[in-house]
């Protein structure tokens, strides 16, 4: 099996299309693909409500922030956590600038989605047009930058008054108003203060107190996303069936008052993320955690354990199950390097760890072969910090599910206030793998097998096997077209011979739009083409606890088909899967893993195959994007739990047994740890980490017969927490302990 690099004919029989398209377009926006251009201006169809480039202008660099809030305590600050963070790192990831390059093809401007919220200093600062992001500066590569956060507003009004001049008011001008929480569609304060959750900050800059930074609508402010363009031109404005209906113009050359953007919440239409309407259509979102006591029993566990401890505020405010709550936990620290600065019991952890562990990789690969578009030159600090983030993501993902086995059915419990797996849903996906053996141990038959699946000059591409096994279950949504929103691009003038879809194994256009178009009413057909999607054609991921019908309706947030996990009208859809085994004749046990990737090499594929290389600044995302895949072990999937069935033998390495009495002793900027070793001992050795509560964030390891470290150049009057683990090679794997008891010290 062999994947060509070079284009094939139907690709190129597109491009020499594209002038007949051009012309075919009306007056207005050029929606057109791979013309290599980039709009100069904003086109009308991909603007939102929200404070708008250029309105607010005193954003400052990060590396300003780091002078008080980095460089003395990586365990607690904010500056080492967030620069780790994928948000921190939005517009580095390499898997953005090959999706931007396809969306400039398929709606030219569409860029300036991705960019709003992938660099949100470059678009408030004006600089995402030419819509390629080819006017992005170095200053503009840190993503989601502090500022954008900490000058945030409710945008409902009813606390402080960010800048929206009309028509661009993000909120449904009610009394009182409800705001548009979705989309990076923010209300950012014009003044030179910062906005944050505390009122007694003993800052350098001015500071006011923000309620909207602990409110749960703070996340869902990007956490949402929804695509103006299907919004308001798709036949079924890109909304569930059961969704409400949208008011919307349907036409390219409306006035701005007329957009769907403009007169609906963005969970009202042009589904492309719903992360945070599957937040609130759960109970969590509306449960303190402080009623943990009262949730079901097999939801004690995983990421909801991990944060039962917190409690309220400090300062007497309720916390409830909320995006910071898990995503930002609250540590026992200082927020800047300055004298007197108060040491906070709910200081909120700045590293917003997701499930994302592969972008890390792709970013320190293509850092190191300057192929970052921007940001790239990446200090000692930001290496480390990326590799603590994907350290976090992995630990992070560890604690979304638990499973168990009851006979031949196995249950799989989400521990998250989300769906299981939720975020941007194209290439991500989670599926049960189970190794069957009979009595003597051999392999009889493997589900959810991952293995090889094609080949690019020489080099073997992995996949799942058989994504169509009946054996195996896959979680996942898919995008796709209609069959009458294809009809419909084609009369705007879109190539019928415009790809879809491709083979996975060849590399051939598998569909085209004018096959979509030919076909009967309410076909569709899946594609990554984000920004044309206008439908969810499946969505079997499992619900988060208390998910209800209605809210989930409401918000475009049904699974798909919607009567799945006991969904109906009035009632609630269960927040676990339990899924019938079927195992082989013969069989004596089994090993079953629930598996995550969160880049498939079907994404991959589409990202480079899609790129017709007609806008030079962008021609070789895909091709690179491609190449460090494969050079960064094609996001290999990871093991988010593990159960057995029938009677497995003991594993031929024993986990070793956590390390005992740990203790910390300070010193003059240093803290010396000594431990003993838990029963069984290790092979390997010993980590240490630093605490973040519960998170790890590895510091350090020593052989197995050392039982001290000394953990020097801290600084001075900040307080440390230390956990060790100890790991055995198990070869393939790494056995590790559960972490010590938890030790503390100020350094002198």
């Amino acid at each position: 099996m062999h994947l060509s690099f070079t284009h094939d004919s139907s690709q190129k029989a597109l491009l020499r299309r594209f002038p007949m398209r051009a012309a075919a377009i009306v007056v207005g926006i050029l929606a057109v693909i791979g013309l290599g251009l980039a709009a100069l201006v904003e086109p009308p169809a991909i603007k939102m409500p929200g404070t708008q480039p250029g309105q607010v202008s005193n954003l400052e660099t990060p590396d300003k922030c780091d002078n008080c809030h980095g460089g003395y305590n990586r365990a607690v600050e904010p500056s080492f956590n967030w620069r780790g963070s994928m948000m921190g790192n939005a517009s580095r990831d390499p898997l953005f600038w090959a999706t931007l390059a396809v969306v400039e093809q398929d709606f030219d401007g569409a860029g300036d989605l991705c960019i709003r919220c992938h660099s949100t200093a470059g678009w408030y600062g004006g600089r995402s047009t030419p819509t390629d992001g080819s006017r992005l500066m170095a200053g503009d590569a840190d993503g989601v930058e502090c500022d954008t956060c900490h000058k945030m507003t409710n945008p409902n009004n009813q606390e402080h008054l960010g800048v929206m001049i009309s028509p661009f008011i993000a909120n449904d001008r009610k009394t009182p108003a409800t705001g548009y929480y979705g989309s990076g569609m923010l209300s950012l304060w014009p003044g030179a203060a910062k906005l944050g959750p505390f009122n007694n900050a003993d800052a350098r800059h001015q500071f006011m107190q923000s309620k909207f930074h602990r409110d749960i609508s703070f996340c869902g402010s990007c956490h949402d996303v929804s695509n103006p363009v299907t919004g308001d031109l798709a036949h079924n404005n890109g909304k569930q069936a059961a969704g409400d209906p949208v008011v919307a113009s349907g036409d390219l050359n409306s006035a701005l008052t007329a957009k769907a953007a403009f007169n609906n919440f963005p969970y009202q239409y042009g589904i492309v993320e719903r992360t945070f309407s599957e937040f609130m259509a759960g109970a969590l979102s509306r449960t303190l955690v402080g009623s943990y006591a009262s949730l079901p029993a097999d939801l004690k566990a995983g990421a909801i354990a991990a944060v039962a401890g917190s409690g309220n505020y400090a300062d007497g405010a309720p916390r409830f199950f909320s995006c910071q709550t898990c995503h930002m936990r609250a540590v026992t620290g200082a927020g800047c390097n300055k004298a007197g600065a108060p040491i906070r019991p709910d200081l909120p952890l700045h590293d917003m760890t997701g499930g994302n562990y592969w972008t890390p990789d792709a970013i320190l690969y293509q850092n190191a072969r300057g192929w970052l578009r921007l940001g790239g030159g990446l200090t000692a600090v930001q290496i480390d910090a990326l590799r603590a983030g994907k350290d976090r993501a992995m630990q992070q993902l560890k604690l979304a599910a638990s499973l168990s086995v009851s006979g031949d059915t196995l249950k799989i419990v989400n521990h998250t206030g989300h769906k299981l797996i939720t975020g941007y849903p194209e290439g991500r996906r989670m599926w049960v793998n189970i190794q069957w053996y009979d009595g003597s141990g051999n392999l009889m038959r493997e589900d959810g097998k991952y293995d090889v699946v094609a080949s690019i000059n020489g080099t073997p591409v992995k996949s799942l096997a058989d994504l169509n096994d009946p054996n195996t279950k896959i979680y996942e949504a898919h995008y796709g077209m209609t069959r009458e929103w294809a009809a419909q691009l084609l009369s705007l003038g879109y190539p019928a011979s415009m790809p879809l879809s491709f083979d996975r194994v060849t590399g051939a256009v598998a569909y085209t739009l004018g096959q979509l178009a030919a076909q009967a009413p309410g076909t569709h057909h899946d594609t990554f083409h984000f920004v044309l999607n206008n439908t969810v054609t499946k969505d079997n991921r499992i619900p988060p606890y208390g998910f209800t019908y209605e809210e989930a309706r409401k918000r475009n947030a049904l699974p798909v088909p919607a009567d799945q996990y006991g969904c109906a009208p009035g009632g609630d859809c269960r927040y676990w899967d339990e899924l019938p085994l079927n195992p082989p004749t013969g069989a004596a046990y089994a090993r079953i893993r629930l598996l995550y990737q969160p880049t498939s090499w079907e994404y991959i594929q589409f990202l480079y195959l899609a790129n017709l290389r007609t806008n030079a600044f962008l021609a070789n995302e895909g091709q690179q994007l491609l190449d460090t895949w494969l050079a960064t072990g094609m996001a290999e999937p990871f093991v988010m739990a593990e159960a057995t069935w029938g009677a497995p033998p003991a594993p031929a390495c024993q986990t070793p047994g956590a390390p005992q009495n740990l203790t910390a002793t300070a010193g003059k900027k240093s803290i010396t740890l000594n431990w003993s070793a838990g029963s069984p001992a290790p092979n390997g050795g010993y980590r240490i980490y630093y605490d973040q509560a519960g998170k790890l964030q590895l510091r350090a390891e020593v052989p197995a017969n050392t039982l001290t470290y000394r953990d020097n150049g801290l600084t001075s009057r900040v307080t440390y927490t230390y956990v060790v683990t100890a790991f055995s090679a198990c070869s393939p794997t790494i056995a590790e302990s559960a972490p010590s008891n938890k030790a503390t010290a100020t350094a002198q």
